[in-house]
C-alpha cells in the first residue's frame, strides 16, 4: 500500500494500480523503456492491474514476466467497473484514451500520460494530474513527496 498525506486533507491510501496497455505503457503494441523496472518497483507496495483491448495483439506477450494482472476489456466502461470493484478510493489509475476517461475521473488518483501516441481531450478532462510520459507518471506515484508537492490545495 502507498500513502500519501495532503496537507490538509485525509491520508489517500493506494492499494491498486490500473493501468492502460496500449499509449500508455506501450507504444505500438511494445513496452516503452524503463517501465519494467519501475512496475517491479510499484509491485511491492501495490497491486498491478494492465487493462487493455490488446489493439496489436502483443500485450500477454509483454507483461507475462511482469507482476501484473493482465485483464482483456472492451471499453471505458469494463475499465471503470473495474476500479469500482477493487475500490475506487484505494485506486490509482493512469490512462491517455477516450476509454481511459471513465476509470481515470473514478480513481482515487487519476494520471493521464500524454505520450508517444497523445492523449484524448475526455481523458485529459477526468484526470488530477498530467505527465508528459509513463515514466514520469510511475515515479510520481513511486515518491510520495511528488504527490504532495503536485496536489497540495
Amino acid at each position: 500500500m502507498l500513502a500519501y498525506q495532503l496537507p490538509g486533507q485525509k491520508i489517500i491510501t493506494i492499494k491498486h494500480v490500473v493501468l492502460d496497455f496500449n499509449g500508455t505503457l506501450a507504444c505500438d503494441g511494445e513496452l516503452l523503456p524503463g517501465v519494467v523496472s519501475r512496475l517491479q518497483a510499484l509491485a511491492t507496495a501495490t497491486r498491478i492491474y494492465v487493462l487493455t483491448a490488446d489493439t496489436f495483439g502483443t500485450a500477454a506477450r509483454a507483461c507475462r514476466d511482469l507482476p501484473v494482472q493482465l485483464t482483456k476489456v472492451d471499453g471505458g466502461e469494463d475499465k471503470e467497473l473495474l476500479v469500482i470493484a477493487l475500490g475506487a478510493e484505494h485506486t490509482a489509475a493512469v490512462g491517455n484514451g477516450n476509454n481511459d476517461a471513465l476509470m481515470l475521473a473514478r480513481a482515487a488518483l487519476g494520471l493521464l500520460v500524454l505520450g508517444p501516441e497523445g492523449a484524448s481531450g475526455r481523458a485529459l478532462q477526468a484526470t488530477d494530474v498530467v505527465f508528459t510520459d509513463i515514466l514520469a507518471a510511475l515515479d510520481f506515484l513511486l515518491k510520495p513527496k511528488r504527490v504532495v508537492a503536485t496536489l497540495r490545495p
